[in-house]
């Protein structure tokens, strides 16, 4: 069985998609670690829900970021994890972490990349006039979102779609894009 941590800062409704996935198709995967760096953030909760183990950060409390990663690489040790899938974590991760898990760090982009990086996809797609966009799945590194791509879904901008809602169908596809990708990453030996 092998274990995961996912990283997460907002809602956590990635966080929830990916675990239930895991539970309702018996993938060979535990999610050991949920790793959070806001103390009050709802996935807290909802990681405290489905029992999973919770692990807060607070880089100010550490001198760099480099020291702080390392607090969260002693925490992925203790709970053996192989791999870290980001679901909203909004902090670029450094070379402490990327130099323990080259290749085994994910990402969900809420865009269609390499158009739209960055902490806004959704909304800089919305504002561009796009008739297409839609998420990606990718292997993170260095850089913002430059990652080589293993998944991509796209998702039309309607005429008469609000930023409200192309969020939620963009939503709705990172929902079932991420755990499929999980699913056959796990099953191809990839992960």
């Amino acid at each position: 069985m092998k274990k995961i941590a996912i990283f997460a800062s907002g809602t956590g409704t990635n966080f929830v998609a990916l675990t239930k996935a895991i539970q309702q198709q018996h993938l060979p995967v535990t999610v050991s670690l949920l790793v959070c760096d806001h103390e009050d953030a709802q996935v807290l909760q909802r990681a405290a829900e489905l029992k999973v183990p919770i692990f807060v950060i607070n880089f100010k409390a550490y001198p760099n970021k480099a020291a702080a990663e390392q607090a969260i690489l002693d925490q992925l040790a203790k709970a053996e994890v192989t791999a870290i899938l980001l679901a909203g974590y909004m902090r670029i991760i450094g070379p402490t972490l990327l130099g323990a898990y080259t290749n085994k760090i994910l990402n969900i982009h809420p865009a269609l990349l390499p158009n739209f990086p960055g902490a806004h996809g959704i909304e800089d797609a919305f504002k561009a006039g796009v008739k297409t966009t839609g998420v990606t799945v990718h292997y993170i590194d260095a850089a913002v979102d430059s990652g080589p791509i293993i998944a991509q879904k796209a998702v039309p901008i309607l005429a008469e779609d609000t930023l409200a809602t192309l969020e939620a169908r963009i939503h709705e596809t990172e929902h079932q894009l991420y755990p499929a990708v999980l699913a056959d990453l796990i099953k191809k030996g990839d992960l």
